[in-house]
Parts: C-alpha cells; structure tokens; sequence
C-alpha cells in the first residue's frame, strides 16, 4: 500500500492531481474494451498532455517495474489495451495536435491522441485538396493506434495499410529515452519512415505497445478529389469473388473495393454484394472509370453470373460515408450491444473456403454473422472478417461467439492467412507457428527494448 501510495503521489507531480486516478470506478473502466475478453483492472490510469510527461512515466514505472499500457481509444476489440498485470493505463487523449500539414510534401503530423475524425474534420476545412486513409471505425478511433496495429480502411486497395502510410515516428522507449524514427531523426521533414535510412520502424508498428510509446506520427496524405461514387454489383457465387476482385484491381481505377455477406436482412442471403469506389475532377473522368470498371467484369455480367444493383440516394448514402455506419449497425444486430470479429489477412484466392467457413461455424454455434472483406494493395491480399454479434445480456450467446471466433481462427491460419490485431490467445497460435528464429528475434528485440518487461505485458510475449 506505501508504495502504490507513493506512486500515486510521484504521477500526480508529473501530470498533476485532475489527471491520476486511482478510484474503483474509473479502474473499472478501464479494465475492459467492447470485445469479449476478460476485464482487468490497472492500478492507475494517467492522462499525459506532452511528450516530456510520458517521458517521465515511463521512466518511474521503469524504475519500479510497473506494468504501463499505452491507450487510444481503446476500441480494437481483441483485449489490446486492457492491462493484464495491472500497472498503469496511459490514456493519451489529452495529446491531442496537429501539429504540421505539409501539402507539398502531402504529410501531416500528429500527437498520439489525435481521432480520424478530427483529423477528417481539419483537412476538409482547412486544407480541402488532400485526405487521408480512414478506417470503418468510429470516428474516435486514434491515427496511432491505428497504425500501431496495421489498420486498414478507405485507400488500403491503392496503398497497403494504414502502418505503411506512415511517414515518420517520436518514440519514448521503455527506458525513457525520447527516439525518433525515419527522415525526422536528420532532417526536419516527415517526408519517410525508413527510406533512404535503415527502417527502424517496424520496431514499433505492429508490436502492439510492447516496444515504446508512439508520442508524434507522421502520416502521408493524398489528394482529395473532387468527386467520389460508389458501385454494387451483386453475385450468389463466391468462387467468383476473387476473378472479381483481380480485374477490378487491375484497371487501376477504383480507390476502395469491398465485398458484403450477411443473413439479414432477407434481401442480403446468399448473395455478396461488391462494392467498388472511385473518385475523379471531372464528370469525364468519372464516366472513363465507371467504364473501365464495368468492361473489367462484362464478361460475368454476360455469363449472368453478376447483376448491377441500382441505388437510391438513402441507399448510396451509408455506402458513401466515411467512415461506414454499417459496422455499427451490426454491432447492435442482437439487441445487445456486441459484436468482434477475426480479420485474417490473406491471399484472396482463399475467399471461397473461408466465406463457407463462416456459414459453418455460425451454424454450429447458432451465433449471427457478417462480413465485410477489404482488398489491400492492389490485390496483393485481403481482409477477411469473421464477424459475430452477440447480446451483453446473455453469457452463454457470448460463450458461443468466443468458441466460433477461436475455431475461425484456427482455420485461417490452416489455410495460410496471418491474424490481424490478434488477442493474446490468437498470439500465441501465431507464435506456435512462427519460423523459430523469427521468434527468437522477437524475443532478442523486446529484451533489448525493455530489459524490465514492463511494456503492455501479456502481448507478443515470447516464451
């Protein structure tokens, strides 16, 4: 007690008294996220305003070996954020700045607690030529933590994910040192991560704040046209899906390409819905697009094996917006509040077995589906998502999307796909297959980075 005391008292010289809390009920809070593992209170939860805050947390839980996790918006659904040896919560909401906009340069930088949406918000009105990539979260959702677990969204079909439209990172490792990372550590321009230097930051992209606290990110914009439409083409044969997906991706027209399956409502069943984007200057360059997408596929809408869905302005509304509703929605389909999903990434020739898996398994488990897959890079992969919604309310429907998500899992990674944001059970069925030196590197990496293990322990722990 006289030293969780006297912690108490050294955080609240730091950040001072409005901005430590030690009380059940913000711990409460702050033990759980929206998904379906199990709660575990901090000790503390601190909200730091500078970089030289975090420095000097980080260097008293250093010092007292204190568990200390890194927080956005805590809405990654998969346990990430939730302190599973207690120590200290760092809720970086308080760092909220943009700092810089370069438009030649087309990049923007940001402290660690500043939203998609504000960020979407301050481009449109003050620099309405260029946008960033935006995830289908809510609008609160942090640009770090996004990138910090390779979030994918809007412009992921054109430039890969979220993690590699970063363009410059200020890190506090977990001794306390202040680093930064890519052209800034030479040169006062966030042009780079890595290039022309070594690239160091995969030191801290992915590794889910177990490696250092991302305090500053530069982030690369790009170019907002001036108009912007959506497609839907509808087919009840999913081995078409990934010839589909292919030839959309190869006329190199379409910003964003999404494919839709769900039960309900009725009109959805056995039918997926694929949704291409595209966006132009000028109504020439928007017909030379929807042309080219639409000569890309003919020969499937000749062979009657794709129909053309026509849209109503409220049905092109929620397709349009950035970032989608539609999660939302599903996430209330039970009443109850709940929803998680598993996001393998993987080669989309692998749509077909994995869109029948699902079916499968939440039959067995009598739990309500979705899906919602995105093409990254080209083409180059996809997400897939397992989604589950469940009832808050009902234990056993929660038992039951938690064994339909592990078994999900467990396939993915069967047939070649590597888990997104996976939660400390899907880590460890990552480690279990990883290439032995790959995890003793991981482990010579994270010993290196922080000897005293106190960074967001639980997560890519290396036995």
């Amino acid at each position: 007690m006289a030293i969780t005391s006297t912690l108490y008292d050294s955080l609240v010289k730091i950040v001072g008294k409005d901005f430590v809390s030690d009380r059940k009920e913000e711990r409460y809070f702050y033990a759980r996220d929206g998904g379906l593992m199990p709660p575990h209170e901090p000790d503390f939860v601190v909200m730091p305003e500078t970089t030289e805050e975090v420095q000097e947390i980080v260097k008293l839980a250093n010092k007292e070996k204190m568990p200390l996790v890194p927080k956005g918006s805590g809405l990654a659904l998969t346990g990430l954020v939730i302190p599973q040896r207690g120590g200290i919560v760092l809720d970086m909401k308080r760092m909220d700045r943009i700092l810089e906009v370069n438009e030649k340069a087309r990049y923007v930088v940001v402290e660690a607690g500043v939203t998609h949406g504000v960020l979407k918000s301050y481009l449109q009105k003050h620099h309405p030529r260029l946008r960033h990539s935006i995830p289908d979260a809510p609008p609160i959702a942090t640009i770090v933590a996004n990138a910090v677990i390779h979030g994918q969204g809007r412009l992921s079909q054109q430039h890969g994910f979220n993690s590699d439209m970063v363009s410059g990172l200020e890190v506090i490792l977990p001794t306390g040192e202040l680093c930064r990372i890519g052209s800034c550590s030479v040169s006062s321009y966030w042009f780079s991560k890595g290039a022309p230097l070594p690239d160091l930051s995969g030191l801290f992209l992915g590794w889910f704040g177990t490696t250092g606290i991302i305090t500053k990110l530069g982030l690369k914009l790009y170019p907002c046209k001036k108009m912007r439409d959506v497609m839907v083409f509808l087919t009840d044969k999913s081995e078409l899906i990934p010839d589909i997906m292919l030839k959309l991706s190869h006329t190199e027209m379409i910003e964003d390409v999404v494919v839709s399956a769900q039960p309900l409502p009725l009109r959805f069943r056995g039918t997926f819905w694929v949704t291409p984007y595209i966006t132009g200057d000028s109504d020439e360059e928007m017909e030379f697009k929807r042309k080219m997408v639409w000569d890309s596929i003919w020969e499937h809408f000749e062979n009657r094996d794709v129909g053309f869905l026509s849209l109503s302005p409220d049905m092109k509304a929620p397709l349009m917006s950035m970032p989608s509703k539609d999660t939302c929605r599903f996430a209330d389909v039970s009443k109850g509040g709940g929803f998680q999903y598993a996001g393998p990434i993987t080669p989309i020739e692998k749509f077909p077995a994995f869109i029948k898996k699902l079916e499968e398994v939440a039959a067995k488990y009598n739990v309500f589906y979705s899906s919602a897959t995105r093409l990254i890079g080209a083409g180059h992969c996809m997400m897939f998502s397992f989604s589950f919604s469940f009832s808050r309310a009902n234990a056993d429907e929660m038992v039951r999307a938690k064994e339909a998500l592990d078994e999900c899992s467990k396939f993915a990674l069967e047939e070649g796909g590597v888990l997104w944001k996976a939660d400390i059970y899907e880590q460890k069925l990552l480690m279990d297959r990883m290439d032995p030196n790959t995890l003793a590197l991981m482990k010579k990496i994270k010993q290196l980075l922080d000897p005293n293990g106190i960074m967001n322990p639980g997560n890519w722990e290396v036995k």
